[in-house]
C-alpha cells in the first residue's frame, strides 16, 4: 500500500486534489466536534456507565487530529521523500515555525481549567517539532518506524516515566515552561494527557498516509479496510490478554480497585499506571498502550477512509446532495484551529452558563454558521491564515539565504 516516492502535489489534477482536500477537511471537522463533545457532554450517565458521545469520541477525536497532523506535514513537504536542497531547507525551517507558533498559541491558553479539557497545542507543537527530520525518510521506512513506534514507545514510556516527575494537575503554561521547564517537557512528552513520545505513533501514521493518492477508491477502500481490522484487532486481543490470559488478575493483585475500574470504563489521562507490564493489555481511550494506539489508529483509518469516499461519488445528485450535507464540516474543518481555540476560551468564559447538551448543540450551530461564512468571504481561518502566513515568509528567507550562501 505504500510507495516509496509519491507524485508531488502540484502534480495532481485539480478535481482529484479537491476531492482529497474536501474528504480530510470532513474528518478535521468530526474530530474538532468529537473533541469538543468530550469537553462539553457527561462522561458517564445516572449509573455511573460511559455516555455514547463519550466512548465514541473519547481518545477516537483526538487521536484523529493527530494522524491529520502528519497528513498535513506530509502535504506541507510535497508528499515525497525530501533530498537535502534549499527547498527542503526551507519546508524544514517552516514546519519548525509552525511548531513555535502553535506552542505560542497553546502556552497562552495555558489559563483555562485543566478539568474542563487538556489544551493539546502545546503538545502538537512537540509533535510537528519532532517530524521535521522525518521529512527525509522514505515512505516504506516511515511505515516500519510507525510500526515499531506503536510496539516500542508505550514500553519505554513505562521504563521512563517512573523516574519523572508526577504530571501537572494543571495546564502547560508559560508559567510551567520558565518556573519548571524539566517538569513542563517531562510533561509534554511522557506524563501528559497526549504524551509527544507515544502519540508520535499518529504522525507517522499520518505522513504515510498523506503520501498515499487519497483519490484512489482502491486507496481509500484500504483505509477502511485496515481500519475497521486494526479496531477489532485490538479489542479482541486486549480481551484476550486480560482475561484468558488472566492479565486482569495480575492487574488485581498489585493496583487499586478504583483505578482499575476508572481505567477500565473511562480510560486514563494519557498513561497507564507502572507497577505492573500487564496494564499494556488494556485498550481503554487515552491509556497510550499499544493496543490503544492500534484502536485509535484503527478508527482515524475508518474514518478518514469513509470522508474520503464520500466525495468519490460521481452520480451527480448523489455528489451535489453529499457537498451541500457536509459543506458545514468541511468549512470547520478547513479553521479547526481557529475553532478550537475559540472553544476552549469559551468553555473557559462567563458565557458558558448552558447544560451539557445545550451547550455542545449551541457551539455546534454557531461554529457551523460562522465556519461556512467566513469561508464563504474570508477563505482561510484567521489563525490559520497567521500561521501560513508566518511560515511561508520562513520558507521564503531561509531558501534566499541557502541560494545566496
Amino acid at each position: 500500500m505504500t510507495t516509496e516516492t509519491a507524485v508531488p502535489v502540484a502534480a495532481t489534477p485539480p478535481q482529484r486534489r479537491r476531492i482529497r482536500l474536501s474528504g480530510i477537511d470532513l474528518a478535521r471537522g468530526l474530530a474538532v466536534f468529537g473533541m469538543i463533545a468530550v469537553h462539553s457532554l457527561n462522561d458517564y450517565d445516572v449509573e455511573g456507565r460511559a455516555t455514547l458521545s463519550y466512548t465514541v469520541s473519547a481518545g477516537h477525536a483526538s487521536a484523529m487530529f493527530a494522524l491529520l497532523a502528519g497528513v498535513a506535514i506530509a502535504f506541507l513537504s510535497g508528499r515525497r521523500r525530501l533530498t537535502r536542497g534549499r527547498q527542503s531547507l526551507g519546508t524544514a525551517a517552516s514546519l519548525a515555525a509552525r511548531a513555535l507558533l502553535l506552542a505560542v498559541i497553546g502556552l497562552s491558553l495555558g489559563y483555562t481549567e485543566i478539568d474542563y479539557g487538556v489544551v493539546i497545542l502545546p503538545y502538537y507543537a512537540v509533535m510537528f517539532l519532532l517530524a521535521v527530520p522525518l521529512v527525509y525518510l522514505g515512505t516504506r521506512t516511515l511505515a516500519v518506524l510507525a510500526l515499531v513506534s506503536a510496539l516500542l514507545t508505550p514500553v519505554l514510556s513505562q521504563l521512563v516515566r517512573p523516574h519523572l516527575p508526577s504530571p501537572f494537575t494543571r495546564q502547560v503554561s508559560w508559567e510551567t515552561v520558565l518556573v519548571e521547564p524539566l517538569q513542563s517537557l517531562a510533561n509534554l512528552c511522557f506524563t501528559g494527557e497526549f504524551p509527544a513520545f507515544v502519540w508520535m505513533t499518529y504522525v507517522v501514521v499520518g505522513m504515510v498516509v498523506g503520501r498515499l493518492d487519497l483519490s484512489s477508491i482502491r486507496v481509500t477502500a484500504w483505509l477502511v479496510g485496515v481500519g475497521a481490522l486494526l479496531v477489532s484487532l485490538s479489542a479482541t486481543v486486549s480481551w484476550m490478554f486480560l482475561h484468558p490470559f488472566e492479565g486482569l488478575s495480575r492487574i488485581e493483585a498489585v493496583s487499586d480497585p478504583d483505578t482499575i475500574e476508572e481505567i477500565l470504563t473511562f480510560g486514563s489521562d494519557g498513561t497507564v499506571p507502572t507497577d505492573t507490564w500487564w496494564w499494556l493489555a488494556v485498550n481503554g481511550p487515552h491509556t497510550g498502550t499499544p493496543l490503544d494506539l492500534a484502536s485509535t489508529v484503527g478508527s482515524s483509518l475508518l474514518v478518514l477512509g469513509l470522508c474520503l469516499m464520500l466525495f468519490q461519488i460521481t452520480r451527480p445528485v448523489v455528489a451535489g446532495t453529499v457537498r451541500v450535507v457536509t459543506a458545514p464540516l468541511v468549512a470547520v474543518g478547513t479553521m479547526s484551529l481557529t475553532v478550537y481555540v475559540g472553544h476552549i476560551m469559551f468553555i473557559n468564559s462567563d458565557f458558558d452558563l448552558y447544560g451539557p447538551t445545550e451547550g455542545y448543540l449551541r457551539q455546534v450551530l454557531v461554529i457551523c454558521a460562522l465556519a461556512l461564512a467566513w469561508r464563504a468571504t474570508a477563505g482561510r481561518g484567521p489563525l490559520e491564515g497567521l500561521v501560513t502566513s508566518v511560515t511561508s515568509r520562513v520558507r521564503r528567507a531561509v531558501e534566499t539565504r541557502v541560494a545566496r550562501a
